[in-house]
């Protein structure tokens, strides 16, 4: 399905000679063209080092549909230049204005640790190592006072047209957002032109991708260094003007073989017109020593040859899905910072920043503070009735034939779904996911309690001892009072097994087995007299404790042999829970005037998310008065 942006055509722009943003120059031109323009701001043209490439210039003629004036960007707060003796002179005192202040590599290799603010790393891709860049990168992930942003390139003329695009202000109607995926079939936002892999087997991504000037666009799908797949189409990250590299590995077309994938439906990333680029691939830009294929092939240094100002490349693997293209798009056309945005968004998938920047924050951005880091753990309610369903369904408590392991498997697919990280095939909102997992377990709730109330030796309630036979005591004890009034103990037995639950057990040394639960199972005890006359009533106060506020079901009922002399008001109710105090429910047993003087017991249970907690109270029948 295609956006309904309209694609903006073009016939690819040169630049106007009188009015030209960028200005191409030779080696012994750059210093004196740099000094020109640093003296005079939004007159002299952006020197450019072009050094011959060919490349370059056709990136400089694409650029001028793209930008439209000089601007200074906001410069960052420490700067560092690696091995300057790789740069002509000239491009070092064209990066001097973009951070307040510069250390030499000794001064950064002396820190105890890397240096607070922001950081600015410029340097040739082969100086863009594990050491020192893995520190700096680590330092600054998720850290409001450090921050990591590099200008780089294949070689020194890259470097230097990289540095020079940081100058350049971005065009006013340079409006167009587009999002490729062939991993996710996402929303189609407002003012994004979304495609995916349906909309690749229909249409020319290559002549969409190519035929539009846009903003910011992210290429997201399957490869390697040197390439991002994207159905039949392929991201191409060979730049056929760049020498090779004897002896260093190279994909199968630097053999003489084909590629393998179409190569008329190859995208050359240098020749995209977009002011950001956004490499959504895994080890879509390695550090140098990283790198799997020669730089003559590499995704990322392609980006940085093409027009783009801004470059967002992954450094290594990541879990880039859903959420992140949705967090990306909601924030784009706001000015959100890519990096930060995408990094948030993995931030609860893996320690490790994903994505880093090359170039400085766009200064057109009215940048928005960094998000908050994203946490895409289901909701704990989710989790909590995975562990329940895996332990009615898999731990034999429940036969085969039992009428509640239809829909508990049922429920337990859907909770399968909602506890993976949330993708296209898991396309709920968590408020989405807490409704229909709530009206599920009310459902559930409901047949469970009819069930106990009608059958009180159903195999549900007998998990204390199922349960139990398969745990270990835990040492930690702890004092608690009974109901009826003495001391007692309650502890825990953790179950041994996955699909076995811990049980949290009430023994007292009069009543015996006094309430047994689950963790996270309601808590409840039952208060009644010690003794009941024939004929009388026995008044029962339920007190419940709920795990969580909502509607909890309750019943009680006495053994078999004594249900034919009694009658309970009411057998079973359903109340709702406040979940951070203790509620009482009043239950009423009534006794027939020839019930048996003697000791019986009843038990009161409440049920709620699964979860059946049990309270046992001895009393006895005594004869009637008169």
């Amino acid at each position: 399905m295609k956006s309904a942006v309209t694609p903006q055509r073009h016939e690819p722009s040169r630049p106007d000679p009188d009015r030209a943003l960028f200005r191409p120059v030779t080696r012994e031109e750059l210093a004196p063209a740099v000094r020109e323009f640093l003296d005079a701001p939004g007159t002299a043209p952006i020197p450019v080092l072009t050094d011959g490439r060919d490349d370059l210039l056709r990136s400089v003629s694409l650029a001028s549909g793209l930008y439209r004036a000089v601007q200074h960007p906001a410069p960052l707060d420490l700067g560092v230049v690696l091995h300057p003796e790789d740069l002509p002179d000239g491009v070092g005192d064209l990066a001097r204005p973009l951070a307040r202040a510069w250390l030499t590599e000794k001064d950064l290799a002396a820190l105890d640790e890397p240096p607070r603010g922001t950081l600015l790393l410029v340097g040739t891709y082969d100086r863009l190592t594990l050491d020192p860049v893995r520190a700096l990168l680590l330092a600054g992930y998720r850290d409001a006072r450090r921050g990591l942003s590099l200008l780089s390139g294949r070689d020194a003329a890259s470097v230097a047209w990289n540095v020079a695009k940081q100058y350049a202000r971005r065009a006013d109607d340079l409006d167009a957002l587009g999002l490729f995926t062939d991993t996710d079939r996402p929303p189609h936002l407002p003012g994004v032109r979304v495609f995916d892999d349906r909309d690749f087997e229909r249409a020319d991504i290559q002549a969409e991708i190519l035929g539009t000037r846009w903003r910011r666009v992210v290429f997201q799908g399957h490869g390697k260094d040197d390439s991002i797949n994207l159905g039949e189409f392929t991201i191409c990250g060979l730049n056929e003007t760049a020498p090779a590299r004897p002896g260093v590995l190279a994909p199968r077309c630097a053999y003489g073989l084909p590629c393998y994938k179409p190569e008329d439906k190859l995208v050359p990333l240098n020749r995209v017109e977009a002011a950001e680029l956004v490499l959504s691939a895994c080890n879509s830009g390695p550090l140098a020593d990283l790198a799997l294929y020669d730089p003559k092939y590499q995704l990322l240094l392609n980006a940085l040859d093409s027009p783009a100002r801004t470059v967002v490349s992954a450094v290594s693997v990541h879990d880039s899905d859903r959420p992140e293209n949705v967090a990306w798009m909601l924030g784009a056309a706001s000015g959100a910072d890519s990096v930060d945005t995408l990094n948030a968004s993995l931030a609860g998938s893996h320690p490790y920043p994903a994505f880093m920047r090359f170039g400085l924050p766009d200064p057109a951005d009215e940048t928005p503070a960094a998000p908050p880091p994203s946490d895409h753990r289901p909701d704990p309610l989710v989790l909590t009735t995975g562990h329940r369903l895996s332990a009615l369904l898999t731990s034999e408590l429940l036969p085969h034939n039992h009428p509640l392991r239809p829909r508990l498997g049922k429920l337990a697919r859907k909770v399968d779904l909602w506890v993976a990280r949330p993708t296209h095939l898991a396309d709920q909102a968590p408020d989405e996911i807490r409704t229909s997992l709530t009206a599920d377990l009310q459902s559930l709730d409901h047949v469970i309690a009819e069930q106990v109330s009608a059958n009180p030796e159903d195999e549900i309630m007998n998990y204390p001892a199922h349960f139990g036979d398969r745990s270990s005591l835990d040492p930690a004890v702890h004092e608690v009072t009974c109901h009826c009034g003495r001391p007692a103990q309650e502890f825990t037995r953790r179950g041994l097994l996955p699909h076995v639950l811990d049980t949290l057990c009430v023994v007292c040394m009069r009543c015996g087995d006094v309430t047994f639960r689950v963790p996270g199972a309601p808590r409840l005890w039952a208060y009644a007299p010690d003794e009941v006359p024939q004929g009388g009533v026995l008044e029962v106060r339920a007190s419940l404790t709920a795990a969580r506020p909502g509607p909890v079901r309750l019943g009680l009922f006495v053994p078999t042999y004594l249900r034919d002399d009694t009658e309970v008001e009411p057998a079973k109710t359903r109340v709702r829970a406040p979940g951070d105090r203790a509620r009482d429910v009043t239950f009423r047993v009534r006794f027939a005037p020839g019930t048996a003087p003697q000791a019986y017991y009843f038990t009161v249970f409440a049920v709620q998310d699964l979860a059946v907690s049990t309270a046992r109270r001895h009393f006895g029948v005594v004869p009637g008065h008169g």
